[in-house]
């Protein structure tokens, strides 16, 4: 039985001419978004803000984990003309910092790998300034897979692990694995120094303190610097139940503890999600680096 909703998960309802600018921009263009696909709180604030996460290679991912919405099934054709309509929504919208986000397409060979690295050339070309995040599968830690998004130089590389190790085989779809999530990252980290290597999880299926505590470790092996820790939100009736709505205050503690272990950038609260103001890990990696480089 799904606990009671708590006061501090309730959010505003989205409207306003920015709001409008930028669901227009994204329909002209036939583009999709993780915004709307996996029903996310923050789509109101961010999309008032002129600032949406495109997701790309179509709405149909191959895999169904019990937590997501994005629609599972026979994915349609890949859109030739998807990275350049991601290239125009991004200039049109004047992102500073780019989001941009996948299903994960197990029937094709490369997993869509090329296909981001071309959308990131793209937006590159449109946009030189723009900075770039990527989020993607796993690829089943396929370094070949894994090398061409980034060989396209995005600033920052991001992996989702999701859940805790004990959790896996109830939260996600059967072909991602613990192993492989942290394997991908490592891949990212060794083939791109520079490159930030980003994670997120969500709190509130189950897991314990520890085990929590236990991925963050295993994420700083891995050669993560930021990490993103959010509640899960049913998204409908489709989807696993919340088993718990964790405070404000132990997010707080969450944050805190991700911290002093050593990640570059932590942030963690009920409506955290991997791309939520993610503008903001660039800001305080490069900062810490920065101090670090000054210190020696």
């Amino acid at each position: 039985m799904t606990p009671r909703f708590p006061d501090w998960l309730r959010r505003p309802w989205a409207s306003g001419d920015d709001f409008g600018f930028t669901k227009e921009t994204l329909e002209g263009l036939k583009l999709h978004t993780v915004c709307q696909s996996a029903q996310c709180p923050n789509i109101g604030e961010c999309w008032s803000k002129r600032t949406a996460t495109v997701m790309v290679l179509g709405n149909t991912c191959t895999r169904n984990c019990a937590f997501c919405s994005v629609p599972s099934g026979r994915p349609e054709a890949v859109d030739p003309d998807e990275p350049r309509h991601v290239a125009e929504a991004i200039a049109k919208m004047g992102l500073k910092h780019a989001v941009i986000t996948t299903v994960v397409r197990d029937d094709l060979v490369d997993g869509g790998a090329n296909h981001i690295a071309e959308t990131v050339r793209q937006v590159r070309a449109k946009s030189p300034s723009t900075t770039i995040e990527v989020l993607v599968s796993d690829y089943q830690g396929d370094e070949s897979t894994v090398k061409p998004i980034l060989d396209a130089r995005p600033e920052v590389f991001g992996h989702n692990i999701e859940t805790v190790r004990r959790l896996y085989p109830k939260v996600r779809d059967r072909r991602f694995t613990y192993e492989s999530a942290l394997a991908v990252l490592g891949l990212a980290r060794a083939h791109s120094p520079r490159t930030i290597v980003k994670s997120a999880m969500m709190v509130g299926h189950g897991e314990a303190e520890t085990e929590v505590v236990e991925t963050f470790h295993d994420l700083l092996d891995a050669g993560c610097d930021a990490v993103c820790i959010g509640q899960y939100l049913r998204p409908s009736s489709r989807q696993a139940e919340v088993a718990e709505f964790i405070t404000p205050a132990k997010f707080a503690e969450y944050e805190a503890a991700a911290y002093a272990l050593g990640f570059s950038f932590a942030v963690a609260g009920p409506f955290v999600r991997s791309s939520y103001r993610s503008e903001e890990v660039l800001k305080t990696v490069f900062a810490r680096q920065r101090l670090a480089l000054a210190k020696t």
